[in-house]
């Protein structure tokens, strides 16, 4: 079954690659002064960290906006164009060296698309500021959860590579949940980490889980704003190309942590989301809904 997702994953990500790459190339006469090292180094940072679990979004809207890099109307579909190669590269690595159940891979990784393409319009008419504050609480909970766990209060976590009954169907349908949210910018990497390890599966299982559906996401996403010219070429492919090189790295230095290190790395990661919604939806007070790009 995962050989098969792997196939449809090679098959969306080979067509979105082809349209691409060939609008690129047409358009490199046209681009823009900005200079090659900082592009490069912004791709290769941010999707280092992207492979350790803490996204490349916030972190490329920032610098992007800092350094006025990206004409803010380009830049969901510059990051989204820009980023869906390295995506794909995390989950055939993490596909390829972590053991997951493959019914539980494929069913997540089918519900968080199915998320964002049929979940979308009702999430766009939810606050958004109740989401952030809601993800905030949810993410903060597991942390103390996790804590909890690490002080011998109580056992947490486990070590289970897939997941059946009631915990599988619950875990499927936050995928979906998870996925439409997506869609208004948060992101699906820590409240999926958070479910998998508050469910008792291994840490580790997080990262193909959650970079598969992120990859078939950011694949079909991708390939409309190429089609619409709705994101900075050049900014998009240093992205890729360095990107890459970021994930490749990153991949290592996760499939090599001991189970206690990794622990703590999710803690910290859920930990820092969960202030970044906090911090998200006391600046953004004032909108009442959120706006799907």
């Amino acid at each position: 079954m995962s050989i098969i997702l792997k196939v449809i994953l090679g098959i969306m990500t080979g067509t979105f690659g082809f349209y691409y790459i060939r609008d690129v190339f047409r358009n490199r006469k046209v681009f823009s002064g900005k200079p090659w090292s900082g592009l490069l180094a912004t791709g290769f940072v941010t999707n280092f960290f992207d492979t350790l679990g803490i996204g490349s979004f916030a972190q490329q809207t920032a610098i992007f906006k800092f350094f006025k890099l990206v004409d803010d109307r380009l830049i969901p579909g510059t990051m989204n164009v820009g980023n869906t190669i390295p995506t794909v590269t995390q989950a055939f690595i993490f596909m390829t060296v972590v053991q997951v159940d493959p019914i539980t891979l494929v069913s997540m990784a089918t519900a968080a698309p199915l998320g964002a393409l049929l979940g979308a319009d009702i999430v766009s008419r939810m606050s958004r500021r109740g989401i952030q504050m809601g993800l905030g609480f949810g993410l903060l909970a597991v942390a103390l959860i996790m804590i909890a766990g690490f002080l011998n209060l109580m056992p947490v976590g486990g070590e289970a590579i897939g997941l059946t009954g009631w915990k599988l169907a619950l875990i499927v349908g936050m995928s979906f949940i998870f996925g439409a949210l997506q869609t208004v910018g948060v992101g699906f990497y820590a409240p999926c980490m958070a479910m998998v390890y508050a469910l008792g599966m291994h840490p580790l299982t997080a990262f193909p889980i959650m970079m598969t559906a992120t990859a078939m996401l950011m694949s079909a996403g991708g390939a409309q704003f190429v089609k619409k010219g709705a994101y900075d070429r050049k900014v998009s492919f240093s992205l890729s190309i360095a990107g890459i090189m970021g994930v490749f790295l990153a991949a290592f230095v996760v499939k090599s942590l001991p189970l206690l290190m990794l622990k703590w790395v999710v803690l910290c990661i859920i930990l820092y989301t969960s202030v970044w919604m906090f911090l998200s939806a006391i600046r953004k007070e004032g909108e009442s809904k959120v706006q799907v790009l």
